[in-house]
């Protein structure tokens, strides 16, 4: 039988969240609240709308897919994430009244990089941050929409985070020791991912958000994740093995490209009722008493 190698990430990821399973408690149990809080502000569910770029518009509706999920989060009260986009579209998002963290790429333009930060944080942005997974592509730096990407050292990723008194969050980030860099330099919360299996053979990130989470006890970081978050069942893993949220991504274009801001509303508020239901099937009313407890590693 001929052996095939499984290199790619989103496989591996899917199998490893799969391979999980959930312990049914219900004596003592009561209909759990979803409501957490975020750097300090409290949103409807621990679920994010993912930082995407470049939607247009879907339908011939007049809005962009980015203006229609950011309405939808704003409605259901959760914390809304944006990517790669020029002022003059940020703007429009902000105009949604979505609170809305602002995720720049590591642009070789430093002076972009800082004017786009500026800017989000001068319009009002919730907070910024900076995706450090597209640094590099197959042949050296990336290359993204014509715009070339730059490393990124320790000592930029902090004069960013010293430039802004918003929350700085940092994407991208698969490891202890990148966590640990994130919280010595001053971010404020990191998101845990692998940018939809950039990296061949990337670990899942709910391998490591067990690590992270201990690697950053007490430093007053924002731990979230995304990668293959599509249900709550997802999100209640993520945030049973050291997540404060999940972050959904692909699982909710479908939504947003059919029914626009409808579509994603009945999308977010379907995952916010499997994780309720989950968490009072396992015994736990709070967000912030989930625990991996409840959880079976086939």
């Amino acid at each position: 039988m001929a052996y095939t190698r499984l290199c790619d990430a989103n496989e591996i990821n899917e199998r490893y969240m799969d391979s999980i399973l959930i312990e049914q408690r219900l004596i003592d149990s009561y209909k759990a609240d979803t409501e957490t809080v975020l750097f300090g502000e409290k949103f409807s569910m621990p679920v994010l709308t993912p930082a995407f770029s470049h939607l247009g518009q879907y339908g011939r509706r007049e809005m962009t897919g980015l203006e229609e999920y950011s309405i939808a989060a704003k409605e259901c009260n959760v914390l809304n994430f944006c990517g790669m986009m020029e002022n003059d579209l940020f703007q429009k998002i902000i105009d949604t009244g979505a609170k809305t963290i602002r995720i720049v790429k590591p642009y070789a333009d430093n002076e972009k990089v800082k004017d786009q930060i500026k800017y989000a944080e001068a319009a009002g942005a919730f907070g910024v941050g900076m995706d450090i997974d597209h640094i590099f592509g197959n042949k050296g730096y990336d290359v993204v929409i014509g715009e070339e990407m730059a490393a990124q050292t320790f000592d930029m990723l902090h004069s960013y985070v010293s430039s802004v008194k918003i929350p700085f969050v940092i994407k991208g980030v698969l490891s202890v020791e990148d966590a640990i860099k994130c919280a010595d330099l001053g971010a404020k919360g990191i998101i845990v991912s692998h940018h939809h299996g950039r990296l061949p053979y990337a670990v899942p990130p709910m391998v490591v958000l067990p690590e992270i989470k201990e690697a950053l006890k007490d430093r007053n970081v924002t731990i979230m994740v995304d990668c293959g978050i599509a249900s709550g069942a997802d999100v209640y893993k993520a945030i049973a093995l050291g997540a404060d949220a999940a972050a959904v991504g692909r699982s909710m274009l479908p939504s947003l490209e059919t029914d626009g801001v409808s579509g994603v509303k009945e999308f977010l508020e379907s995952v916010k009722d499997e994780l309720r239901f989950i968490m009072s099937a396992t015994g736990f009313s709070k967000v912030s008493e989930v625990d991996d407890s409840a959880l079976y590693f086939m």
